[in-house]
């Protein structure tokens, strides 16, 4: 497969990873009326990790512990710390605010890039974006605890989550280095990610009553989450990240907070003030804004040095 192709299906892949994620909030929104947040994260994974095991049943061998150390860090940041904040968080506050925190993810990826990355540097444009955005980000705060009476406390969580997710890019970057299976390494991903959501029982509220499962809405939503939201998109992003790199495949995230805001307004009939509104297009400008690259100047080194061409 050429190259160019492999970015085109790369950008595709994202692109659907963005669609579903975008509807997720509203989702998990919906099954938080029966279940807590530990129990609708355990249950998605759980789903996710068998459906990547019946896609890829052979073991993943790595080559050294480094390799693991990076997949353990992986499920830590992407599964369990990710997870745990956007989903407490959607319990203080509204599912559109929360889809649009999480999207200043590319704020933090490209900060860590610079530094932990070669190719990545930070540019004026990116400082400029960066505080348009966290303007916004500051109206959507400030409209959640002033004007609905929500608990900001939600919304550090969402942003807490971001800077996550952010980590977990530069992680996965790392890790298609190695060259090992996509579905293998999301897969073991997966499965630290669940080892290290085991002692979250011990600390938040959870039931063991599986009839709650049987309600249809309930059903589908976690199957849209487990087979859908976890197996597919993280299978689907993490081959992304390996082929453009986690900025320009945060880059996407922008448009995530698009998807969950109108979904919001359709389906949990969630009110959009115009406070909130401001700060969700600030955010998004913000965002768009600190992606822009300056273009490069023309090397004239060599123009201005030109041979001289002899004399007849």
């Amino acid at each position: 497969m050429s190259m160019k192709r492999r970015y085109l299906l790369g950008h595709l892949a994202v692109l659907v990873c963005i669609l579903i994620w975008g509807l997720t909030f509203v989702s998990t929104k919906v099954l938080l009326e029966d279940l807590t947040p530990l129990e609708i994260l355990f249950s998605r994974f759980i789903l996710g990790y068998v459906t990547l095991l019946i896609i890829y049943p052979r073991r993943l061998k790595t080559n050294s512990l480094k390799e693991e150390l990076f997949l353990m860090a992986a499920g830590v940041t992407g599964v369990t710390l990710y997870f745990l904040l956007e989903n407490i968080a959607l319990t203080y506050t509204f599912a559109s605010n929360v889809g649009v925190l999480v999207a200043t993810a590319p704020l933090f990826t490209a900060i860590l890039a610079h530094f932990l990355l070669q190719g990545e540097r930070l540019y004026g444009r990116f400082v400029v974006g960066f505080i348009i955005a966290f303007t916004g980000i500051s109206l959507i705060a400030f409209n959640g605890s002033f004007v609905l009476k929500l608990n900001p406390l939600g919304d550090f969580l969402a942003t807490s989550a971001a800077a996550v997710w952010a980590v977990y890019s530069v992680i996965m970057r790392k890790i298609s280095e190695f060259g090992h299976n996509n579905i293998g390494c999301t897969r073991k991903v997966f499965m630290y990610g669940l080892i290290f959501m085991l002692p979250a029982f011990f600390f938040l509220e959870y039931q063991v009553e599986f009839s709650r499962f049987a309600k249809p809405t309930n059903l589908l939503n976690i199957l849209f989450l487990g087979l859908g939201a976890s197996a597919l998109c993280f299978a689907c992003w993490n081959w992304a990240v390996g082929i453009l790199g986690p900025v320009k495949t945060s880059f996407y995230i922008y448009a995530q907070p698009v998807v969950t805001v109108v979904a919001s307004a359709l389906i949990l009939r969630e009110n959009i003030t115009l406070i909130a509104g401001a700060g969700t297009l600030l955010t998004l400008a913000g965002l768009y804004i600190s992606e822009q690259k300056p273009k490069e100047k023309p090397d004239t080194t060599l123009q201005n040095h030109k041979p001289r061409s002899a004399s007849k």
